[in-house]
């Protein structure tokens, strides 16, 4: 059942439509769990909607595996998605830094208000996003230092390649996932791919990841294939790696390769000389889950990121 969360009047005769497709059990008990899939919070991170197709997909062609509610929204920012943009196209806010809203406040931070206000009874809510159009993630799942005992085993069950546990005071108060948290609900944040871009062998990924765990939780009663065990970065180095050069940035490694410091990752070139302008080398022992996919560098750009072992 496709319900509206939230709407707006814009100019023109226009309305602003947030919007989600409602999925329930065919016997409602009452004391159904529920689960929230929220994607498209910025509007050029394309990956959950692959996510959110499949999902639905699968859970209506197995209604009678449905034992609790599942909500999917596939775009919290439609004018960014249908404008391709990043921010709130008009107002030039980025959604994910305006959160946790306010009745009293501007029209979009009314709108955030009642999205927030619309997922607040939720038992989970797995909050999908891409990385931008510069770089490539590993599958992965983020949650803060703060909150990794609670969400840890959740994040285990999502079928990702590393789950990254961000120190708290690099936690930013005003995304969606700190509001749901600091509300009491449970919120993952799912990170994938390239900003633009659908990397299906991904979304398959997460996907089976996301009926894994309704299935542990009891809302799923279908098959699930096996997940993978993830690596978590609790007490491992991460390591950042910036360009010193302008110029083309061609890597040499891979998602998920395995890396020893001094190794040649990649190199600069300058397509004016001919040369090279810099080799750029792994700053330590560990596994490439960040890589640069955007070719044009400038100095201090982000080349990769690297996890290391035990700090």
């Amino acid at each position: 059942m496709i319900k509206t969360v939230a709407s707006m009047e814009l100019a023109v005769d226009e309305h602003l439509h947030i919007q989600k497709n409602r999925i329930t059990p065919e016997v409602m008990t009452g004391n159904e769990k529920r689960i929230a899939i929220v994607t498209g919070t910025h509007g050029d991170e394309l990956e959950g909607q692959f996510v959110c197709y499949e999902l639905l997909r699968i859970l209506n062609a197995n209604p009678d595996k449905v034992k609790g509610i599942i909500d999917i929204y596939p775009a919290l920012n439609p004018l960014g998605i249908d404008s391709i943009t990043r921010n709130i196209p008009m107002f030039e806010l980025d959604m994910n830094r305006s959160f946790p809203g306010s009745e009293n406040g501007t029209m979009i931070e009314m709108l955030i208000k009642r999205i927030v206000d619309d997922l607040s009874d939720a038992d989970m809510c797995i909050d999908i996003h891409a990385s931008n159009i510069f770089l490539m993630e590993m599958p992965q799942v983020r949650i803060s230092e703060e909150s990794s005992a609670r969400l840890l085993p959740y994040a285990k069950m999502l079928n990702a390649d590393f789950v990254w546990i961000h120190g708290s005071p690099t936690v930013l108060e005003s995304t969606l996932a700190y509001s749901l948290n600091n509300i009491g609900v449970p919120t993952l944040v799912a990170e994938m791919g390239v900003g633009m871009r659908i990397t299906e062998s991904y979304g398959y990924q997460l996907t089976n990841g996301i009926l894994n765990l309704m299935k542990n939780i009891g809302i799923w009663e279908g098959d699930t294939p096996s997940v993978k065990e993830p690596i978590v970065s609790s007490d491992r180095a991460i390591g950042l790696i910036n360009a010193e050069k302008s110029g083309i940035f061609k890597p040499e490694i891979g998602i998920g390769d395995n890396v020893k410091a001094g190794d040649i990752i990649g190199k600069i070139l300058n397509p004016l000389t001919g040369n090279d302008e810099e080799l750029i080398h792994a700053n330590m022992d560990g596994m490439v889950f960040t890589r640069r996919e955007y070719p044009v560098v400038y100095n201090g750009s982000l080349l990769a990121r690297i996890l290391g072992g035990e700090k």
